[in-house]
């Protein structure tokens, strides 16, 4: 807090005034003089930016973590346990210190980043509100982070509206709007968006946004704006749903080759930012979106005569081979706006061309993955039910796409196998939210589902009864164990197979299915041709009961019933659930793959030294089949349960064996007999992991440093234990655990691990270089 009674000290203006001179002209002098300077230092301290990239970047990673919501903290604040905190509509720095640590569900957020976010607060707008005390207002606060996370558009605008209606009245007079838009200026900013450019827009949209020409804005015309105003939406950070009503899905860009406007047709210019459609590529500079040209991308049949028949949908521009696919000379796409790509077959030609190409579109080549918008009609034009007028009829298809899926009824393509695309645009940093938009432009955006946004549920069930459909998942192993689990209890006429985009860190189960460690930017059309080569593998799911024991301590919540890839006991586990604390308190150093494996390995060398689970075989017993395995020879740190052949990010802890000739799982089968239960060693060095065996490696591991020469190369494998169909632990004291990564301490328990049943996955085609994983071949 300011303190007007010691502020002149800090200024210097205290060897010039006697302490003894008191009185009220002097003190009002003095506030004056502090208005000023406090002014200035805003003035600069916007000049040199209070919050950084980098602070903004550290944010966003707090939010990713959090599972609060802006509406919960706010309620605390109004009437909860926080209220002593708001005085009025404000709140002062100690009180958006607790906002944070509630919000963020961090107990040490950085103090450069909470005193840079409460300055930026700080507009000029309510600098003589503050002068008597250092305050922000808690709207300014609440709506900024709600902006930031995820949701309706149409929720959010509402929230925006409420909370700027500070009167209460139900309207927005000027004065509010004002404040709308420093706010939005203040996004724009964080945005890294060319705000010259923008301000004169806003100015002019915030006008428009009167419809009435009241001079004030009602909550009606606030929605109607944000539904229809393109740059209101973008620079509040919200996302736009799919309405097939002729919006474009606009997406700031910045170019890094000369593009021209498809509206004015000049240059935008390099690396400079404009905005971009996600369905069509139709480019516009920033103040021609309001005017541009309706979006010509419709998802989904609208009349029984586009229902079967593809046609090409040309838009200008957005050539950017440079080449012509009907005559094969070069298109040039660098001195104006020339040439015409078909946003469904994506080929690109000369305007003078376009007489040469039939109106029948085959969708190209990625026709096999593709869901065209003449294989979506309503149900009603199936039905045969007439309309009764091209208003109602209108009104009609509205209705329809903004209801459930099942209003729409889908007749793929005979002999293609449609893509549903799953993406979690969290996942590998930027590359999950670019994904998202790739995915949008090269497939039907019926097929692409945000799981943030929309959460599997709603995808399944647009796709429960297409036939030979496929699954894509883009994310990490979690992800990918979550779609399975919801494709498990969709309880789906026919099970897809499901391939995986990898956008984690470990992506062991990806590496076995040969979709490589991690995503990196590759060509999406050149991944889905291999998925068109791929081949379905049953792998085998198993399911885990944790029974605990009646001890006094507390055990975390164990985090999956299946397991999709391993489960472990011991050292690993350790360095996971160390890893995972870390990560859950300083999200900001966790934030590329490169990090999080230097992490690890400085968690790894701490474990090899103070061996937390030294003799880990005294503190517990393992039975399988209901066969005692003998560990009494063994001095172990870890034991591991494998169902495919990674873990931590590409170590293979069963080792390399040399392949037999022949089919491995009638080797498989005839080395154990019955198959269900081998423990001799002769035998279990010429076992092959194969992960639809409805069996599980099991694997000792001496420590940390063991662990480290198997990653690295420098041993094979640890100690083969047994392959088996059921395990059973005894454990008798607190051990870290995990499950396909997810670690968690759990007090004395028994667990049981038994064969739950197989999901279709898809395997990429074979590489050239042979490696490991050569019994998916």
């Amino acid at each position: 807090m300011w303190n007007l009674e010691l502020w002149p000290c800090c200024c210097g203006i205290s060897r010039i005034l006697p302490w003894k001179w008191r009185s009220r002209r002097q003190k009002y002098y003095y506030q004056a003089a502090f208005v000023a300077i406090l002014k200035e230092k805003r003035k600069m301290a916007k000049e040199r930016g209070l919050i950084s990239p980098n602070d903004f970047a550290q944010l966003q990673k707090y939010m990713e973590y959090s599972t609060k919501k802006v509406s919960d903290v706010l309620k605390l604040f109004e009437d909860g346990e926080m209220a002593e905190y708001v005085q009025g509509d404000a709140i002062g720095y100690e009180g958006f210190q607790q906002f944070l640590k509630i919000y963020l569900e961090a107990d040490n957020v950085p103090s450069h980043l909470s005193l840079a976010l409460f300055q930026s607060f700080q507009t000029d707008h309510c600098l003589e509100e503050t002068v008597k005390k250092d305050l922000v207002c808690l709207s300014d606060v609440s709506c900024y982070f709600s902006l930031l996370e995820g949701g309706r558009p149409e929720d959010k605008l509402e929230f925006t509206f409420k909370l700027y209606d500070t009167d209460r009245n139900g309207i927005l007079d000027s004065s509010e709007v004002d404040k709308i838009i420093i706010q939005m200026m203040r996004v724009a900013e964080y945005l890294d968006w060319d705000v010259s450019e923008l301000r004169p827009i806003l100015q002019e949209m915030m006008k428009e946004i009167d419809y009435d020409g009241s001079g004030s804005v009602s909550l009606a015309e606030w929605l109607r704006a944000g539904a229809t105003t393109v740059p209101l939406l973008v620079l509040l950070g919200l996302e736009m749903t799919l309405k097939d009503n002729g919006q474009h899905m606009w997406r700031p860009k910045r170019f890094p080759r000369p593009v021209y406007c498809n509206l004015c047709e000049s240059s935008i210019g390099l690396g400079k930012q404009g905005l971009s459609c996600n369905l069509c590529k139709y480019i516009v500079h920033d103040h021609c979106a309001m005017k541009a040209l309706p979006c010509e991308v419709s998802t989904y049949a609208k009349s029984r005569k586009d229902i079967g028949v593809q046609s090409h949908v040309w838009v200008r521009g957005g050539c950017e081979s440079g080449r012509c696919d009907r005559c094969q000379k070069k298109i040039r796409i660098y001195h104006s706006l020339v040439g015409l790509h078909c946003v469904w077959c994506h080929l690109e030609i000369h305007d003078d061309c376009l007489q040469a190409m039939g109106p029948e579109c085959d969708c190209g080549l990625l026709r096999d993955h593709i869901l065209p918008p003449s294989s979506i009609y309503p149900s009603v034009l199936a039905s045969g039910q007439e309309r009764k007028s091209s208003k109602t009829s209108q009104k009609t298809m509205d209705d329809l796409n903004l209801s459930t899926f099942e209003a729409l009824r889908v007749d793929p393509v005979s002999n293609t196998h449609p893509l549903l695309v799953f993406v979690n645009p969290k996942s590998g940093g930027k590359q999950g939210e670019r994904v998202l938009w790739k995915f949008q432009y090269l497939l039907n955006p019926r097929q692409v589902f945000n799981l943030l946004k929309d959460g599997p549920e709603a995808g399944l069930r647009f796709f429960r009864e297409v036939p030979n459909f496929r699954v894509l998942v883009c994310g990490g192993d979690g992800t990918v164990g979550w779609i399975l689990e919801m494709i498990d209890k969709a309880n789906l006429p026919v099970v897809p197979p499901v391939a995986v985009l990898p956008l984690g860190t470990g992506n062991d189960l990806a590496r076995c299915l040969r979709w490589g460690g991690g995503y990196e930017g590759q060509n999406l059309g050149k991944i889905l041709k291999d998925l068109e080569m791929s081949k379905v593998v049953h792998m085998d799911r198993w399911s885990v009961e944790v029974i605990p024991q009646q001890t006094e301590e507390k055990s975390d919540p164990v985090p999956f019933q299946i397991i999709n890839n391993y489960f472990s006991i011991g050292v690993d586990a350790s360095i996971a659930h160390r890893f995972h604390i870390m990560r859950e308190k300083y999200p900001e150093k966790f934030n590329s793959r490169m990090k999080n494996k230097l992490w690890y390995f400085e968690f790894a060398t701490s474990e090899s030294i103070f061996s937390t689970c030294k003799k880990l075989e005294e503190s517990l017993t393992v039975e399988i089949c209901g066969k005692p395995l003998d560990l009494s020879n063994l001095s172990l740190e870890g034991i591991a349960v494998l169902n495919i052949p990674s873990t931590h990010g590409g170590s293979n802890l069963w080792g390399d064996t040399k392949r037999p000739h022949g089919d491995i799982q009638g080797i498989n089968q005839a080395l154990g007999a019955t198959a269900k239960v081998i423990t001799d060693p002769d035998i279990l060095k010429t076992c092959v992991p194969d992960l639809s065996d409805k069996r599980l490696e099991v694997v000792g591991l001496e420590g940390a440093i063991e662990m480290g020469q198997i990653y690295t190369k420098l041993k094979n494998a640890g100690h083969r234990l047994a392959k088996c169909s059921e395990i059973t632990f005894h454990t008798t004291k607190t051990l870290p655990m995990q499950i396909d990564g997810e670690p968690w301490m759990q007090t004395p328990c028994t667990i049981k691990i038994t064969h739950k049943n197989q999901m279709p996955m898809l395997v990429g085609p074979p590489p050239r270089s042979s490696n490991f994983f050569g019994f998916l071949c």
